[in-house]
C-alpha cells in the first residue's frame, strides 16, 4: 500500500495481480494496471514525480507513470518473488528485496542495477530507505535486522570523484556482484525467535521497529557504533506482519495475521488500543507522508483510518465564534475579525484524550467542555464561566473549572444542564454543578443540545426529541450514524448530520427533506433558510425541499462555523480561521423559487450571472421554462425551452436562426396544437410539406390557396397530390384531365360519364381504339364533394384566457406580493394610539402626520350599440317556417325523470367546508367544522354561510309570471359533467391577502379594535377557503398564524389600555403585559412600536435593564433616524445602571408562548391546552371555554 504525498490517492497491489488506485475521499477506484502476471508484493508512490513502482511473484520490477497509465519500463535481475519496493526521497534509487536473499538499489534514471546487498541468508522480506540518511534496513526470515550503511554508494553514484570514477571503470564488476564497496553491513539485529517480516526506521529518532513470526514487535536504538534492542511489545497472537512509527508522536502502529491492528505507546510500552475484524487477516500498514492517515490491507480489501479525531472543538453565538487551540479557549469575532485567547484549560488527565465538544450559555456566559477518552466510561466535561474582561493578553490565566465525569453534557435552560453519565442516566445540574434532578430516559448513547427544556437522544441510528420536564419521547427520526446537530438561529429546523446523510427537520423533529452524500459529511451553519454544508471535497447547499448543490471545491476538509452573504467562516484541522468566498447565487435563486419570492427572482434574472445546465434543467423540472429562456443563449436550447412552455414567438425566431427541418416539424405540432395555424403554414413551407400544408388549406377553407397549391402541384409533376387537392376541391374537370394525362383513360372517361360531362366522354371515345370496351357507370351517381366553407379562417383560432405568469404580469407593471403588506415606517408615522415617548428629559423627536389617501372615483366609458341593419330586408312572402314533426312511431309523451341537484351532487363529491355552505346544507358543514376543528359557536359564521349560499348560484328569468331558474357555476367547467361539478370560488386566497393589508393599515393608524375585528374576519374567511396546492395550504396556515397573533397582541394591548394605572401593582401588570406583546409574531413596523411602548414603560419604573433589552432589539431592526437616536439616549441611560428596581413575571431568555385569556407567559414544557384553529395557547384551567380569538 503506497499513498500519494499530495493528491487524496491510495495506491494498492493486489494477489491477483492487479494494481489498483483509489481516490480514498469519494471511496472510488480511479485505475486499474494489469502486466504482473502473478502476486504484486510491493508498490510505491515517488514523491516528486508523477511515477510509482511495483515488484512482483514474475521476479519484475516495473516503473509506471500515473498520468500516462502506463509501464515506462521494466527492471530484470532478481531471481524470485520481489517482496517490496521504495523509492529514494532524494536520489534516483529504487530498493527492492527478494526471496533470493538479495537487496539491490536500482537507479531509475539509467535503468540499471547500481548495487546488490548480500548477507542475509533466506528471504528478505523488507528493505527500506531511512528518510534522512544513508542507510538501508532490512528484515529476513533468517532471524535478523540488518542496516547498511550506502555511503559509498552515494558518493560513488551521485558525486564521483575523478580516483572514485577510475575505481569504478577498473574494478566495477567485482564491486556490482558483492557490493563490498557500494554497501557495507553496519549494524546486525539478533532477537527474534522466529523469522522477521519487516522493519522500518523512526522519521527522526535513531530507532528502529520489526516485527517477526514470533508475535513480537521490538524496538531497537543505534548509534554510529552499535545497536541494541531497547524494548518489546507482546500482545499479538499471530505472525506480526508489518510495523511502523507514527510519523508525528510517540506511537508504533503494527498489524497482524490475527485480524487485528494494534496501537502501542512508545514510552509506556504497552498497546493503548486495538482494532479487530472477524475474518480478515491484516498483512500491510502505511502512514500518510503528511496527514493523519493510515492505510492496512488485509483479506478482503483496504481500509483508511486514522488514529485520533482531527475536528476542532468550536461553538457559535452571534458573531461570535469560541474555539480551542493549544489548549486556549479562543473567541473570534466575525466582524471586525479579532481573534484572542480568552483563558487557558486545564491539562487533561492522560495522554490521549481530546475535546469533542463547546457549548456556550449566553445568559450565564459560561461554557462546557466536553473531553473524550479512549476509554468511554473515563470521559468527563469541565464546567467554565468566561471572564468579562479579556486584556488580550497571549498567555491569559488557567480558568477555575468544574469537573466531573459523563459522556456528554448540553445545556437545558439558562442555569441549568444535562449531563449523560457512564450508566446512560440523564442528570440535570446547576451552575455549581450540583445534581438537582435525575432521569432515567429511554436507551440512549448521546445526548444533543435541543432547546430549553429539550434534548436530542441518539440510540444506534434512531434519534429522539425528549421533554426533559414531561419525560417523555415527543418524537423520533432514523439518521443512520448521527452525530452532529446544527440548529438555525431561531431553532425552528435542525440539521442532523450522519456521516452520509442529512436529515433536516423541524422544531417538532419532523422530517422535512433528506440529503444522501457518497463521501462523509463534516460539518454546516445555517444561511437563512438554506443549510450550507461541507464534505472532504466540496462544500455544498441544502434547500427544505430537498434541493441540493455544489458551492465550490476544497483541497482539504474545512468545518464551517457561518455563512454571512458571500462569505464562508470555516476552521480547518490546525485551528486557523479560513474565510472563503463564495458565488451564493445559485442556491438564493432556488429559495427564491421555492418560497415564492418572485420579485427577487426578477431582480436576480436581470442582474445575476446564472448559466448553465444545470440551472436550466433545473428550472424545467420544476416547471419554470419560461424563466429558464432568460438564461439560455443557444438556440437550440431556447427552442426546446420556448416549446415546452408554449411560446411559439420565441421558438418561431430559434427555428428561423437554426433552420433545421426537424425545428420546424416540431414547432408545426405544437403550433397547430395551439390552434397558431398560420405559424404552421409557414413551418410546413419551409419543410415543403406539401401534403399536409394543402390539407391545412382545406380545414381553414382558404380555397384561393388550394388552388394555387394545385399549379404547383402540377408544375412539381406531384401527380397524386395535384389528384387530391382536387378531390378537396370537388374540381371533376381538373380530376378527368389528370386521369388521361396519365394514360388513365378509362378511369377518365368513367368519371366523366359519372358526372355528365358529355363533351369530355365524346373526346376521350376518339382518343380510344375501336376494340376498346367502355366501362359502365352507375345507377343514380352524386357528386363527392367537400362541403363549401361558409367563412374562411383569416386569423389563427381562439385560445383559452389563461392567467399570465408573474414574469409576464411584471414586466407588464403589474403584480404584487404578500411581502408588500405593511408600509414603511417612514410613510406611516406615529399616532397617538401607539401613545408617545414618555417625559423622561429627553429630546422629544418630531412627529409625522400619517394622511389616508382617498379612494379613487372611476368613470363609465361609453360605447356604441351593434348595428345589425336588418331594418331594410326584403325577403320572399312565400317563405315559411315549419316546426319540426316527430315521426310516426312517438305515440306518447314520456316526461324526463328528475335527476339529481348539483347542489346535492357538491355534498356528495367534496367534504370541504365551503362546498356544503355553497350547496346550502349548513348541517353538513357545521358537521365538518366540529369534527375538523372542533368548531362549537356557529353565530358569528352566520352571516357569511348566508352570503355565500346566495353568491353559489345565478338567477335569470325564463317566462314572465313564472319563478327564475338557478344555474350552478363550476369551478371545474371542463370536466364536471353531470355528477363532477363542484361550487365556484367566490373568495380566494389572494382576496384575503388584500384584507390582511386593510388590517395592516389599521394597525399602524392604532385603531386597534377595528382591526381585531378586520383579522377575526379573516378568520371567518379562512374556514371557508378553497386551495389548490400544498403551497397555497402553506400560505393559509402563515395567514392563520398572522391573525392569530395580531388579534392576541391588540386584544392584550387593549386591556393594557383600560387597566387603571394608580398603584405600583398596576404599573406592573401594565409593563409586562407591554413586554409580552413584544413576542407576538408582528410585521417589523409594528413590533418597533410595541417595543418603544415597553421600552419606555420599563423605564418610568426603573427597570433600567429590561429597557435596555427592548432598546437593542429596537435598534436591530433599523427605526428611522430620530427614532434611533431616541432610544440610544435610552439605553445610554440604562446602562449607567442596569439594574430592575422591580421583579416583573417576564423572562425574555426562557422561550414562552402567552395564554390568550389571563394574557400570563406559559414556558416552554409547562402543560398547556392549544386551540384546534388558531393554535393559540391556553393555561390548563382554561380548557373547555371558547376561543377569544375567534369570538
Amino acid at each position: 500500500i503506497s499513498f500519494h504525498p499530495m493528491r487524496p490517492w491510495v495506491l494498492a497491489s493486489l494477489h491477483s495481480g492487479l494494481i489498483q488506485l483509489w481516490d480514498y475521499r469519494m471511496c472510488t477506484l480511479i485505475d486499474k494496471y494489469d502486466e504482473h502476471d502473478g502476486p504484486v508484493r510491493g508498490v510505491d508512490f515517488h514523491s516528486q514525480q508523477p511515477l510509482f513502482v511495483s515488484g512482483g511473484d514474475d521476479y519484475k520490477i516495473k516503473v509506471w507513470n500515473y498520468k500516462t497509465k502506463k509501464c515506462l519500463f521494466t527492471l530484470l535481475g532478481h531471481l524470485d518473488y520481489i517482496r517490496t519496493t521504495f523509492f529514494h526521497n532524494e536520489y534516483p534509487w529504487i530498493v527492492s528485496s527478494s526471496d533470493d536473499q538479495t537487496i539491490r538499489i536500482w537507479n531509475w534514471q539509467s535503468r540499471s542495477c547500481v548495487s546488490v546487498l548480500t548477507g542475509h541468508n533466506h528471504y528478505v522480506m523488507c528493505a527500506n530507505f531511512h528518510p534522512t540518511e544513508d542507510l538501508i534496513v532490512s528484515a529476513s526470515l533468517d532471524q535478523t535486522v540488518r542496516v547498511w550503511d550506502i555511503t559509498g554508494l552515494r558518493k560513488k553514484t551521485v558525486a564521483p570523484g575523478s580516483s572514485g570514477f577510475d575505481d569504478r571503470i577498473r574494478g566495477g564488476s567485482s564491486t556490482d556482484l558483492f557490493g563490498v564497496q557500494d554497501a557495507l553491513v553496519k549494524h546486525v539485529l539478533e532477537g527474534h525467535d522466529r523469522g522477521v517480516n519487516w522493519a522500518n526506521f523512526h522519521p527522526s529518532m535513531p530507532l528502529i521497529v520489526s516485527g517477526a513470526d514470533d508475535r513480537q514487535v521490538k524496538i531497537w536504538r543505534m548509534n554510529d557504533s552499535k545497536a541494541w534492542e531497547v524494548d518489546t511489545c507482546r500482545g499479538h497472537y499471530n505472525n506480526v506482519s508489518c510495523v511502523l512509527f507514527h510519523p508525528r508522536q510517540d506511537l508504533i502502529i503494527s498489524n497482524s495475521e490475527d485480524k487485528s491492528i494494534r496501537v502501542w505507546d512508545m514510552s509506556k510500552r504497552i498497546g493503548i488500543q486495538t482494532f479487530r475484524r472477524e475474518t480478515d487477516r491484516f498483512w500491510a500498514v502505511t502512514a500518510h507522508p503528511s496527514l493523519n492517515l493510515f492505510a492496512a490491507g488485509h483479506d478482503g480489501g483496504l481500509m483508511v483510518f486514522k488514529l485520533e479525531r482531527e475536528r476542532p472543538p468550536y461553538v457559535v453565538y452571534g458573531n461570535t465564534l469560541y474555539y480551542v487551540k493549544d489548549r486556549y479557549l479562543r473567541t473570534y469575532e466575525f466582524g471586525s475579525k479579532r481573534d484572542v485567547p480568552v483563558m487557558q484549560l486545564k491539562k487533561p488527565s492522560q495522554n490521549r484524550s481530546y475535546i469533542s465538544n463547546l457549548h456556550y450559555n449566553p445568559a450565564e456566559n459560561a461554557i462546557i467542555v466536553c473531553t473524550n477518552l479512549p476509554n468511554q466510561e473515563s470521559c468527563y466535561y469541565d464546567l467554565y464561566v468566561i471572564p468579562k474582561s479579556v486584556d488580550g493578553s497571549s498567555n491569559p490565566e488557567v480558568g477555575n473549572s468544574r469537573s466531573s465525569n459523563g459522556l456528554a453534557a448540553v445545556w437545558v435552560a439558562r442555569n441549568r444542564f444535562a449531563v449523560l453519565d457512564k450508566t446512560h442516566t440523564i442528570q440535570i445540574k446547576n451552575l455549581k454543578n450540583e445534581i438537582s434532578k435525575k432521569i432515567t430516559p429511554p436507551a440512549c448513547d448521546m445526548i444533543f443540545f435541543a432547546g430549553t427544556g429539550n434534548l436530542l437522544l441518539r440510540d444506534g441510528d434512531n434519534v429522539s426529541l425528549y421533554d426533559v420536564q414531561q419525560k417523555r419521547v415527543m418524537n423520533k427520526v432514523r439518521v443512520p450514524k448521527f452525530k452532529y446537530a446544527f440548529w438555525s438561529p431561531d431553532t425552528a429546523h435542525v440539521a442532523l448530520l450522519g456521516k452520509h446523510v442529512i436529515n433536516v427537520c423541524n422544531r417538532k423533529l419532523e422530517s422535512i427533506c433528506t440529503i444522501h452524500e457518497n463521501i462523509r459529511i463534516k460539518s454546516g451553519a445555517w444561511d437563512d433558510n438554506v443549510f450550507i454544508y461541507s464534505t472532504n471535497n466540496h462544500i455544498k447547499y441544502c434547500l427544505r425541499n430537498g434541493d441540493s448543490g455544489i458551492i465550490r471545491t476544497i483541497d482539504l476538509p474545512l468545518y464551517v462555523t457561518l455563512v454571512r452573504g458571500s462569505n464562508v467562516y470555516c476552521l480547518d484541522r490546525s485551528c486557523k480561521i479560513r474565510v472563503l468566498s463564495i458565488n451564493n447565487t445559485e442556491y438564493k435563486f432556488k429559495l427564491a423559487l421555492v418560497t415564492r419570492s418572485y420579485d427577487q427572482v426578477l431582480y436576480m434574472v436581470r442582474n445575476s450571472n446564472l448559466v448553465g445546465q444545470s440551472i436550466i434543467s433545473y428550472l424545467q423540472k420544476k416547471g419554470y421554462p419560461e424563466v429558464a429562456l432568460h438564461f439560455v443563449k443557444d438556440d437550440r436550447t431556447r427552442f426546446g425551452l420556448a416549446l415546452e412552455c408554449g411560446n411559439i414567438e420565441v421558438a418561431l425566431d430559434a427555428a428561423r436562426n437554426l433552420g433545421d427541418n426537424l425545428c420546424w416539424e416540431r414547432l408545426s405540432t405544437v403550433a397547430l396544437q395551439q390552434g397558431n395555424h398560420q405559424v404552421v403554414e409557414m413551418a410546413y413551407q419551409r419543410t415543403k410539406n406539401f401534403d399536409r400544408l394543402a390539407f391545412l388549406y382545406l380545414i381553414t377553407g382558404n380555397l384561393q390557396k388550394l388552388q394555387k397549391m394545385m399549379k404547383i402541384a402540377e408544375i412539381r409533376k406531384d401527380f397524386s397530390g395535384q389528384y387530391q387537392i382536387a378531390l378537396y376541391l370537388g374540381d371533376v374537370l381538373e380530376r378527368v384531365k389528370i386521369l388521361n394525362a396519365l394514360g388513365q383513360k378509362h378511369l377518365a372517361y368513367l368519371s366523366a360519364a359519372t358526372h355528365n360531362l358529355e363533351d369530355e366522354c365524346n373526346t376521350l371515345k376518339s382518343t380510344m381504339q375501336n376494340d376498346d370496351a367502355l366501362p359502365s357507370t352507375l345507377q343514380n351517381p352524386k357528386l363527392l364533394r367537400p362541403p363549401v366553407p361558409v367563412m374562411p379562417c383569416e386569423g389563427n383560432w381562439p385560445l383559452l384566457t389563461t392567467r399570465k405568469s408573474f414574469f409576464d404580469t411584471t414586466a407588464s407593471g403589474g403584480g404584487n406580493s404578500m411581502a408588500a403588506a405593511v408600509e414603511e415606517p417612514d410613510a406611516v408615522g406615529d399616532t397617538d394610539a401607539w401613545g408617545n415617548d414618555a417625559d423622561m428629559n429627553l429630546d422629544e423627536g418630531g412627529k409625522d402626520e400619517f394622511v389616508e389617501d382617498e379612494d379613487a372615483t372611476v368613470e363609465d366609458g361609453e360605447g356604441g350599440g351593434w348595428d345589425i341593419g336588418d331594418e331594410d330586408l326584403e325577403l320572399p312572402p312565400d317563405l315559411e317556417v315549419t316546426e319540426a314533426v316527430g315521426t310516426a312511431e312517438e305515440g306518447y309523451f314520456v316526461p324526463p325523470t328528475k335527476g339529481t341537484s348539483q347542489l346535492q351532487v357538491w355534498c356528495n363529491n367534496s367534504s370541504l367546508v365551503h362546498d356544503h355552505v355553497a350547496a346550502g346544507s349548513f348541517e353538513s358543514a357545521s358537521r365538518l367544522l366540529y369534527d375538523q376543528i372542533g368548531v362549537v359557536n356557529f353565530e358569528p359564521l352566520k352571516s357569511i354561510f348566508l352570503a355565500t349560499y346566495a353568491r353559489s348560484r345565478v338567477a335569470y328569468t325564463g317566462m314572465p309570471s313564472v319563478p327564475p331558474l338557478f344555474g350552478c357555476p363550476h369551478r371545474n367547467w371542463r370536466e364536471a359533467g353531470a355528477r363532477n361539478g363542484m361550487p365556484g370560488v367566490e373568495c380566494k386566497l389572494s382576496n384575503l391577502v388584500e384584507k390582511l393589508q386593510a388590517a395592516y393599515q389599521l394597525t399602524t393608524s392604532g385603531k386597534f379594535q377595528e382591526a381585531v375585528e378586520k383579522f377575526r374576519k379573516i378568520l371567518y374567511r379562512i374556514l371557508l377557503l378553497v386551495v389548490e396546492s400544498r403551497q397555497e395550504v402553506n400560505e393559509v396556515q402563515q395567514l392563520i398564524t398572522i391573525c392569530s397573533e395580531y388579534i392576541l397582541g391588540l386584544s392584550m394591548e387593549i386591556k393594557r389600555r383600560e387597566m387603571p394605572k394608580g398603584t405600583l401593582e398596576d404599573q406592573k401588570r401594565q409593563c409586562e403585559m407591554a413586554a409580552y406583546f413584544t413576542h407576538c409574531n408582528l410585521q417589523p413596523v409594528h413590533l418597533i412600536l410595541t417595543l418603544r411602548t415597553a421600552c419606555n414603560l420599563f423605564y418610568k419604573i426603573k427597570n433600567f435593564k429590561g429597557a435596555a433589552g427592548f432598546a437593542r432589539r429596537l435598534l436591530d431592526l433599523g427605526p428611522r433616524p430620530e427614532v434611533a437616536q431616541q432610544v440610544r439616549k435610552i439605553l445610554q441611560a440604562c446602562d449607567k445602571n442596569p439594574t430592575d428596581a422591580h421583579e416583573l413575571a417576564y423572562d425574555e431568555h426562557n422561550p414562552f408562548t402567552i395564554c390568550g385569556i389571563s394574557y400570563k407567559p406559559i414556558y416552554r414544557g409547562k402543560p398547556h391546552e392549544k386551540s384546534p384553529f388558531t393554535q393559540t395557547t391556553y393555561l390548563p384551567e382554561y380548557k373547555g371555554r371558547l376561543c377569544p380569538i375567534t369570538q
